[in-house]
């Protein structure tokens, strides 16, 4: 099968593109991480009884959901994370700045990865097992359209690179000749 370097080539724009626009939504929206409490305020069985929390006050939402710059509650307005470049008088290199940002990435992936378990392993301390089956954590589609740019970005590659080979066995062809 003879592969043809435009549609290698409109491979690797294609892909690279969809790469960019995945990568774009997944940084911009806030569906990284999703608490669940709805049953929970419903007043499930086992937790608080049918009829809500024992002193019969209503339990003030805790759903929400988070993504890389603010953490979203359901009654309440988005509350952005700090974010110490918009000080004036910080003055931070373009290389500083990058490897600050790396950093940053590195712990909120971090936190996500073990705030479930941990959130587990307090509730399993405290004894209040029934509690964590009315509790729903789980990572947002935010995460999911991350992973996607990133295939999309190996097949940016591959699809680069097999140009690289089209175009070299090309040009030792034409020595040949």
């Amino acid at each position: 099968m003879r592969v043809h370097l435009g549609m290698l080539a409109g491979a690797a724009a294609l892909t690279g593109a969809l790469s960019f626009v995945l990568l774009a939504a997944a940084i911009g929206t806030d569906f990284w991480y999703i608490i669940d409490t709805e049953r929970l305020e419903r007043g499930g069985p086992g937790v608080w009884g049918r009829a809500g929390p024992a002193n019969g006050s209503q339990l003030e939402p805790l759903s929400s959901h988070s993504g890389l710059w603010r953490t979203c509650r359901v009654q309440s307005p988005c509350v952005p994370l700090m974010n110490p470049f918009w000080q004036e008088n910080v003055t931070v290199s373009d290389s500083s700045r990058q490897l600050l940002t790396l950093v940053t990435l590195a712990g909120i992936s971090v936190y996500i990865a073990y705030s479930a378990a941990a959130f587990r392993e307090a509730l399993c301390l405290l004894e209040e097992k029934a509690l964590l089956d009315q509790v729903d954590i789980r990572f947002g589609w935010s995460l999911a359209l991350g992973w996607l740019s990133f295939i999309a970005e190996l097949l940016t590659g591959a699809a680069f690179m097999g140009a690289a080979r089209v175009l070299s066995l090309r040009q030792r062809q034409d020595q040949a000749i």
